[in-house]
């Protein structure tokens, strides 16, 4: 399996007109900020997208982003088994703001999502602190709770992958509506 090639924050802003972006983020996340033109495709839903986005293909090239570039990473193999090329945002969304380029938001959003960091962050520190205060209320064995988030963090640092993140992603807040993704996929069509 190949890496897949990487943009610049720079270079993708001069080559805006001519790609089509993929944000791979929860909707909520996307709501919050998303790269000009960019349509939001979950990680989870890739594989039903990829007709889709291979027909895309065909008129240019690919951008995958997301806030870090690891969830874009994982999105261009699971297109890349498929036969379809596309490049990942270094650096993701967080770079190209850092870099003072601009994001748009969606028109009437009114509440902003935590990003998913940021809720692997909530959901593992409440968890491990349940851990150690069952531990000292109710009984010693409960720190294992506490010992086995801190194994899933060293794992996902390792592996550079996150499976509180993928269940965190199945979340109702985090899901895409099904209108919502079917006209997302109409407008990726139609590009």
């Amino acid at each position: 399996m190949t890496t897949p090639t990487t943009l610049a924050t720079d270079e993708a802003r001069t080559r805006l007109h001519e790609l089509t972006i993929i944000d791979v983020r929860t909707p909520g996340e996307y709501a919050g900020g998303h790269l000009p033109g960019a349509l939001n495709i979950p990680l989870d839903q890739i594989q039903r997208a990829l007709p889709d986005i291979r027909h895309a293909t065909h008129r240019g090239d690919v951008l995958v982003v997301c806030a870090s570039g690891a969830r874009s990473e994982n999105a261009c193999k699971i297109l890349a088994e498929s036969g379809v090329t596309a490049a990942t945002l270094s650096g993701g969304t967080g770079a190209w703001a850092a870099d003072g380029h601009e994001l748009h938001r969606p028109q009437g959003v009114s509440r902003a999502t935590w990003g998913m960091e940021r809720q692997v962050r909530l959901t593992a520190g409440v968890i491990v602190l349940l851990g150690l205060l069952l531990g000292l209320v109710v009984h010693p064995a409960f720190q294992l709770i506490s010992a086995g988030i801190a194994a899933g963090l060293v794992f996902s640092a390792l592996s550079n992958t996150c499976g509180m993140a993928a269940m965190l992603a199945k979340l109702p807040h985090n899901r895409p509506r099904a209108a919502d993704l079917d006209n997302t996929l109409a407008a990726l069509r139609d590009r």
